[in-house]
């Protein structure tokens, strides 16, 4: 298979010194990389960033904003058989970009417009024999808000995590693997790097069953 692999977070600059970002690492992104890649597979991946080494011997992508990680995936898709979607995208920007440091010393009012839903912009371009995996982080009713995600974005699967594991913080929230048949697996106690290899598994499955 070909897998595009999207990981880290992204970076909506304010003015040259500052911007709106999240604290994800990309670990579990470059995890599957490297399994996928062990395995035989393809690999594309798409890194915001991250303070993590380049993989050797898989095309990596290296973006910073929203905007320029969905450009990077729309142009690898068509090509692709998998869209894993590990990364945590910004889900505003500033409208606009001071092109100069601001030195405002007082209150003042940033305007924020929404960035582009890659998932969904995806996933209305997929053929019947591409799949899509998509992440949901959420901080309550994780089951029933990833479920509507994957309804709404036409998923083929999702991994619905709560924030207690955002960013380098320790694991201890829950994790659950959600299906378009339904199903659902509790992976709350897996490893990043355990978690990493049950996705490619399961990603595997879907393909090679359709």
């Amino acid at each position: 298979m070909k897998i595009l692999i999207t990981a880290g977070p992204t970076r909506e600059f304010i003015d040259p010194v500052r911007f709106i970002s999240n604290p994800a690492t990309g670990t579990l992104g470059y995890l599957m990389a490297k399994e996928a890649k062990k395995k035989g597979h393809s690999v594309v991946l798409v890194s915001g960033p991250c303070n993590l080494p380049l993989i050797k011997d898989i095309k990596t992508l290296y973006v910073e904003s929203a905007c320029e990680m969905k450009n990077a995936v729309e142009k690898e898709f068509s090509s692709s058989d998998v869209l894993v979607m590990t990364a945590a995208v910004s889900d505003w920007r500033p409208e606009k970009r001071f092109s100069r440091k601001l030195k405002i010393k007082k209150p003042w009012k940033l305007k924020l417009v929404p960035n582009p839903d890659i998932l969904k912009f995806i996933s209305n371009k997929k053929n019947e024999k591409q799949i899509v995996v998509g992440f949901a982080l959420e901080s309550e009713n994780i089951i029933e808000n990833a479920r509507k995600k994957m309804k709404d974005k036409k998923l083929d699967m999702i991994v619905a995590n709560t924030t207690a594991n955002f960013g380098n913080r320790v694991r201890r929230g829950q994790i659950f693997i959600l299906y378009s048949s339904g199903e659902i697996k509790d992976v709350s106690d897996y490893s990043k790097k355990k978690l990493a290899s049950l996705i490619l598994k399961e990603v595997e499955k879907l393909c090679y069953s359709g």
